[in-house]
C-alpha cells in the first residue's frame, strides 16, 4: 500500500501499549482517527502479538 508511510503508521499507533495484538492496535489507530487504509492493513496482520512498534512496521511494510 503505497499510501502508507512509516510516520503515518507511527502517528496512527501513538499511545499503543505493547505487547499488543493486531485487534488492539487497530482500535488504537481508530481512536487516533487513522485513515481507513491503515486500519485495514493492521486488521489484515492476523492474530499475532507484537512486542514493539518495529515489529508492527515490519509486518505492515513487508508486503508492499
Amino acid at each position: 500500500m503505497a499510501g502508507i508511510t512509516p510516520p503515518d503508521l507511527q502517528k496512527a499507533l501513538s499511545g499503543a501499549d505493547y505487547p499488543a495484538t493486531s485487534d488492539q492496535l487497530r482500535k488504537v489507530a481508530e481512536n487516533n482517527h487513522a485513515p481507513k487504509e491503515i486500519t485495514e492493513r493492521i486488521s489484515h496482520l492476523g492474530k499475532k502479538k507484537f512486542e514493539n512498534p518495529a515489529e508492527v512496521s515490519k509486518a505492515v511494510f513487508q508486503n508492499e
